[in-house]
C-alpha cells in the first residue's frame, strides 16, 4: 500500500489550522472523499468475489452479515437497519433462504413475526467474508499502531448522521454480547 502524502509550497501547519483553513476557504476534502470510496471499493471487493462464485451480491452480504450478528432479528429491524425497501429485501431474502444460508422461524409469541436466523452454510460464509475484511482492517491498523483501532472507530461512528449513531452503538453492542454469550456457552 502506497503511503498518503501530500506535498505543498507553503510551511505544514497542525491539524487544526488545516481543518480551520479548509473549511472557511470551502474547499470540498477531495482527498478523504476520494480516499473513503477507493477503500469501500477495496474494502467490499474481496467479499464480491467470493459472493460472485454463488451468484450473490453486496445486498446479500449485509443481510447475512446482520443475520449472522443477530440471531432472531425481526424482517421490519432488517429492513431499518439497511435503509432498504421491502420489495428489495425480499429478493435477496428469498435467495439466501431458498439456497440455504437463511432460515426463517416464526416468532414464539407472535406467529406472524418472522424471525431470522443464518444455517450453518449462511454462518460459514459470514465469518468467511468478515474474515477477509478483518485481516484488511488489522494489517492497516498494524501499520498505524497503538490508538488506531479506537481512532477509527470515533471517525466511523462520527460519520454516522447524529440522529441513527446511538441506535447503531447499541445494535453493535448487542452484536458483540451476543457473540461473547454464544462463546460462553461454547466453551
Amino acid at each position: 500500500m502506497a503511503d498518503i502524502s501530500i506535498t505543498t509550497a507553503t510551511k505544514p501547519r497542525s491539524a487544526a489550522a488545516t481543518v480551520e483553513a479548509a473549511a472557511e476557504s470551502g474547499e470540498p476534502y477531495f482527498d478523504l472523499i476520494e480516499l473513503l470510496f477507493f477503500a469501500y471499493r477495496d474494502f467490499v471487493g474481496d467479499p464480491d468475489e467470493v459472493l460472485a462464485k454463488l451468484g450473490f451480491g453486496r445486498a446479500h452480504h449485509r443481510v447475512l452479515h446482520f443475520v449472522n450478528r443477530n440471531p432472531g432479528m425481526k424482517v421490519a429491524e432488517l429492513l431499518d437497519v439497511l435503509k432498504i425497501t421491502k420489495q428489495s429485501l425480499g429478493r435477496v431474502l428469498k435467495q439466501l433462504i431458498d439456497e440455504g444460508y437463511v432460515v426463517q422461524k416464526e416468532g414464539a409469541n407472535d406467529r406472524r413475526q418472522r424471525l431470522l436466523h443464518v444455517s450453518a452454510a449462511g454462518e460459514t460464509l459470514a465469518i468467511q467474508l468478515a474474515g477477509l475484511q478483518t485481516a484488511r482492517i488489522a494489517r492497516v491498523l498494524a501499520e498505524l499502531g497503538p490508538g488506531a483501532r479506537e481512532g477509527a472507530r470515533r471517525f466511523l461512528a462520527g460519520m454516522i448522521d447524529a440522529q441513527d449513531r446511538d441506535h447503531v452503538l447499541r445494535l453493535i453492542a448487542h452484536a458483540d454480547r451476543v457473540r461473547l454469550r454464544g462463546q460462553d456457552d461454547a466453551s
